[in-house]
């Protein structure tokens, strides 16, 4: 495993905020200055394009899935087992320079990652503080037969400080009271589990401007907002896609800063980001 570098931060750097820089994660974030940021929502490779390549064509008329499906298959997601670990550390290592105390660090990923992000965070010194499910109801069914049918996603809610110094930021009372369209198991007045119903159906809005592959519902980016970012947070997102954890922010008042590769997808974080006015909506 590489050891992790330090290096010198000029401290009146200024934070680019609001936009989504054309730029690979790692050598955006080693140019910020500590404690930048509130959250970070991160949706980093699951390492998942191994085996073979599947596809479902929505002409099949399978119902209640939301029309065609494939495989993710890329160059990005594809990394020796020791090799991911090192990129897991590596950016992990920033996300937690620029995270305060008060702040929150989300992590997506499945069985393929979720494993290796629990151990980076425990080597790294970064707290777990739950591990959210997120149930897809509607999630596509497992063409082969060979095993069951992948019904979820995990959610790593970790914080930068150490179990004798939890200083995150908990909206409690606003999660407690509120409910989710959708979610059959959040009823207003009752504590938010570690289980959240939340179909992957995307409104017709949130690919108007194009899509990505793994691209995740504004709705699931919101409710992690909800749950840890205090008033006038700043939101870090270095994996952007296709936008939404920037365009959840933006929706919801936040300032925010997004890290993508790919032209064609910084073009249509843009556009989607263009084309809201920022709300309060949850």
């Amino acid at each position: 495993m590489n050891k992790q570098m330090t290096h010198s931060i000029d401290e009146s750097v200024k934070v680019p905020l609001n936009k989504v820089m054309l730029q690979d994660c790692l050598e955006g974030m080693r140019a910020l200055p500590d404690n930048s940021f509130d959250v970070a929502i991160a949706d980093p490779p699951y390492n998942v394009s191994k085996g073979g390549n599947w596809s479902w064509d929505s002409s099949k008329d399978l119902p209640g899935f939301g029309g065609s499906w494939n495989k993710v298959m890329a160059e990005w997601d594809n990394m020796p087992l020791a090799q991911y670990l090192d990129f897991s550390m590596a950016w992990l290592a920033e996300v937690k320079r620029l995270i305060k105390p008060t702040g929150s660090i989300w992590v997506h990923g499945t069985y393929h990652n979720i494993g290796i992000t629990n151990v980076a965070m425990q080597l790294l010194e970064v707290e777990i503080i739950n591990e959210v499910i997120w149930y897809k109801r509607n999630s596509f069914p497992n063409l082969s037969g060979r095993r069951l049918t992948a019904s979820h996603e995990s959610v790593l809610w970790a914080h930068t400080g150490t179990a004798k110094s939890r200083k995150y930021h908990f909206n409690y009372e606003d999660t407690k009271e509120l409910e989710f369209a959708g979610d059959l198991m959040k009823a207003a007045g009752k504590q938010m589990r570690t289980v959240w119903d939340v179909p992957n159906n995307k409104a017709k809005s949130e690919l108007a401007h194009g899509k990505h592959p793994t691209q995740k519902p504004l709705r699931l980016s919101k409710r992690l907002l909800t749950v840890s970012a205090p008033p006038d947070a700043k939101i870090l997102v270095p994996f952007a896609g296709a936008g939404t954890e920037c365009v959840a922010a933006k929706e919801m008042g936040f300032d925010f800063l997004g890290f993508e590769t790919d032209a064609e997808f910084v073009a249509l974080s843009q556009r989607r980001l263009d084309a809201v006015e920022p709300s309060l909506n949850v």
